[in-house]
């Protein structure tokens, strides 16, 4: 399978298939130098397949720590000056190998490089399905996640499926949250049909359907960033359930897709606070229950320190907290919500877990 962006100019391919690693040759041939930055997990688990990579290609690799504890400035220091201290040129090329984090450090690298160098997506995590596409990259900063960054196309995104049949179940459900993300986007039908192919803890583990799934959540980003690549309007949209999610998820170290479902549960309670909705956000506990998900971490959560992330959001403006809510099944929108509604959101929230 395969899509391609629509941009004006600069448009990159997007190839999502089993063995798909196959299509890099076609697109680092005209580099000087190739280097992978590649995540630690990633790296131990796949040795002998990226071993036989980088010697095929003659590449350098490079390897940092899985997750967020990568997205750091020491991190983007050590890595950037180990860079150049190759003398490379911008026909250089940097591979970012591993889950969405590593794609957001290894993008910022690409980005900074010599003011820009050629950057290749070969997402390994479902999560990555998302991040890998629509050009955002970056690090975190002591007062938050992704503070720091750009936006930077890659010159396509090589989504090796091969990669998914050993993630542990975590990472499922951490990617899981940003397929079913796309689904409440697409409406009533599109959410219905993706629980009831997931129901249950044993459906997402065998990961039945996937590729389907993770294809339509791409296309419907694409169709949202390639409108609005640099987030004034549209793309905004993309952002259901991480306002409240980043912000537990920065404070309690917790994977970023269990965070995001925590999000889109809060943003249910608020939508039906302040728009007049009326979601059953029992019906969508008990689901994210049967698959799995710890919510138990919701009542251990502190409203000041949780709003104190939130308030640090890159999202916001002047006029205070920006929250995408979906105001009907398919039509998000986004809303500037007050310091009391989210008060007695969040304690509603609370209430349903105890």
């Amino acid at each position: 399978m395969k899509l391609e962006t629509t941009y004006e100019n600069n448009n990159y391919p997007i190839i999502v298939e089993n063995h798909a690693i196959k299509y890099l040759d076609t697109y680092i041939k005209d580099y000087d130098k190739v280097f992978l930055i590649i995540d630690d997990n990633v790296y131990h688990q796949f040795s002998e397949k990226i071993n036989s990579l980088i010697s095929k290609h003659h590449a350098e690799h490079i390897i940092i720590p899985a997750g967020e504890q990568s997205k750091t400035f020491a991190q983007y220091q050590q890595t950037i000056e180990s860079l150049l201290s190759k003398q490379l040129t911008r026909n250089t090329c940097i591979i970012a190998l591993g889950g969405g984090a590593t794609g957001d450090f290894a993008g910022f690298i690409a980005a900074t490089l010599l003011r820009g160098v050629g950057f290749i997506q070969v997402p390994t995590t479902i999560l990555a399905h998302d991040s890998s596409v629509g050009g955002k990259v970056g690090i975190n900063s002591q007062h938050g996640k992704n503070l720091i960054g750009a936006f930077y196309r890659p010159n396509a995104v090589i989504y090796d499926l091969d990669f998914l049949e050993t993630l542990p179940y975590s990472e499922i459900l951490s990617g899981y949250a940003e397929v079913y993300k796309h689904a409440l986007l697409n409406g009533k039908e599109a959410t219905t049909h993706i629980e009831h192919n997931f129901n249950t803890h044993d459906d997402l583990s065998s990961l039945k359907n996937l590729d389907d799934y993770l294809f339509k959540g791409i296309q419907t980003k694409l169709n949202i960033v390639v409108e609005d690549e640099k987030e004034k309007g549209t793309r905004k949209f993309l952002n259901l359930g991480h306002t409240f999610g980043h912000a537990v998820e920065y404070e309690h170290k917790i994977p970023h897709g269990h965070a995001v479902m925590i999000g889109i549960l809060y943003q249910f309670i608020v939508a039906n606070e302040i728009l007049g909705t009326n979601y059953d956000v029992q019906h969508f506990i008990q689901y994210m229950q049967r698959l799995d998900y710890p919510l138990d971490i919701i009542s251990q959560l502190n409203f000041d320190d949780t709003y104190r992330f939130m308030l640090l959001d890159k999202k916001n403006n002047k006029e205070g907290i920006q929250m995408v809510l979906l105001q009907d099944w398919g039509k998000p929108t986004v809303v500037h919500v007050d310091k009391a509604t989210h008060i007695k959101a969040f304690h509603v929230l609370q209430s349903y877990i105890r």
